[in-house]
């Protein structure tokens, strides 16, 4: 079973037990959480059109500090460079030879294997600590 819940003035709450079942009157909503089988997901972000909205889960905060950490590492930056989950590996001077190494100590810390394909989506910190959620789950 499936709940997405978040506070709103049209609606405190959305349930299915169908796991395809299309939730059409989902709007204007501040904050939500996500239950999947028991499994709690706190940190979600809200992707919405005016005739459809997406849920998607955010990393944690620690895993978004552990992939700012070894991003710090992999550039050679001081630990109180500024960076944060919306940092562009770009913006931080890394080139293509250093996101390969950023993703490669990503992987060596997480324990993961991200694919190429995957790879060449991340732009951002966040990007990143998204994509490791992402992973890790699947296991």
């Amino acid at each position: 079973m499936a709940s997405i819940a978040g506070s709103s003035p049209f609606i405190a709450s959305l349930s299915s037990h169908k796991p395809n079942q299309m939730l059409t009157r989902a709007s204007n909503f501040n904050a939500v959480s996500l239950a999947i089988n028991g499994k709690s997901f706190p940190s979600l972000k809200l992707i919405s059109s005016p005739s459809r909205f997406r849920v998607s889960c955010a990393a944690t905060q620690e895993t978004v500090d552990k992939v700012c950490h070894i991003v710090r590492k992999q550039l050679a930056l001081p630990e109180d460079s500024a960076v944060t989950g919306e940092s562009k590996f770009a913006s931080l001077g890394a080139d293509s030879l250093d996101t390969v190494e950023i993703v490669m100590g990503l992987e060596e810390e997480f324990g993961i294997s991200v694919e190429e394909e995957s790879a060449q989506t991340i732009a951002t910190v966040q990007d990143a600590a998204d994509l490791i959620e992402k992973l890790i789950t699947k296991e």
